[in-house]
């Protein structure tokens, strides 16, 4: 029985040391966030605005974005800040979608913008191939744990 719990117990240890080490990792590893006159600078080209905002349906305390987004024709930019996690992905939705079924359901139709490395303001730059037109919602996804994070209609 003593054996069994010992074993047991490190297991768990283990798997806690693994999942805090999945959180903590990108935090660790993450650049610089852009300082604020640096996306408001960003900003001056934007066309659009939105919010992300923590009372979405599948934010929770460990998924969830809040602040001003901006969405140009070179950049969108976010003056706010994002709960910390690994392989954040900005995709751009004709659809505003708040869930995770919602996200899989029309994905097909999404275009992903590129890399979320920050988790207090971020620029991502827009290419040249993606209309804004098309669509009128930014969302942050998590590739690793195929999770949503937040989203903001911009028009």
């Amino acid at each position: 029985m003593r054996a069994l719990l010992l074993v047991a117990s490190h297991i768990a240890v283990a798997i806690f040391g693994f999942m805090a080490g999945i959180f903590a990792l990108p935090i660790l590893m993450a650049p610089d966030a852009p300082q604020a006159e640096t996306v408001a600078a960003a900003q001056v080209g934007a066309t659009y605005t939105g919010e992300f905002r923590r009372d979405l349906k599948d934010s929770d305390f460990l998924h969830w974005g809040e602040g001003v987004i901006s969405v140009g024709p070179d950049a969108i930019t976010l003056l706010g800040q994002l709960a910390p996690g690994p392989a954040y992905k900005l995709y751009l939705s004709p659809e505003f979608v708040e869930t995770e079924t919602g996200f899989e359901a029309i994905r097909s139709s999404m275009v992903q913008v590129g890399p979320v490395d920050t988790f207090e303001n971020f620029i991502v730059p827009v290419g040249a191939d993606i209309d804004l037109e098309r669509y009128n919602t930014v969302i942050i996804w998590c590739e690793s744990f195929s999770q949503f994070i937040t989203a903001a209609r911009y028009r």
